[in-house]
């Protein structure tokens, strides 16, 4: 069974220390509203965005640095 490679790698980036949605979405998405740009952002990446959220009061973001956020849509193969 051959093995495929894949052509192109899905673009990401590591968010830098106290960066939300919003500052990824106006640095990353400019192009977009900032609504459709966290929408997108928050869709495609639902293995942050659905994390369970800080502990009231701690002021954490839900975002790490050590984060891998994509910043467009899932690749079509086929």
């Amino acid at each position: 069974m051959p093995v495929e490679q894949l052509s192109r790698v899905r673009k990401s980036i590591l968010p830098q220390v106290g960066d939300d949605w919003s500052h990824i979405a106006s640095r990353e998405l400019p192009d977009l509203s900032e609504k459709d740009a966290i929408a997108s952002l928050q869709s495609w990446n639902l293995h942050v965005y659905m994390r369970a959220a800080a502990r009231m009061g701690t002021g954490s973001n839900n975002i790490l640095p050590s984060d891998v956020i994509f910043v467009e849509p899932p690749l079509a193969y086929g």
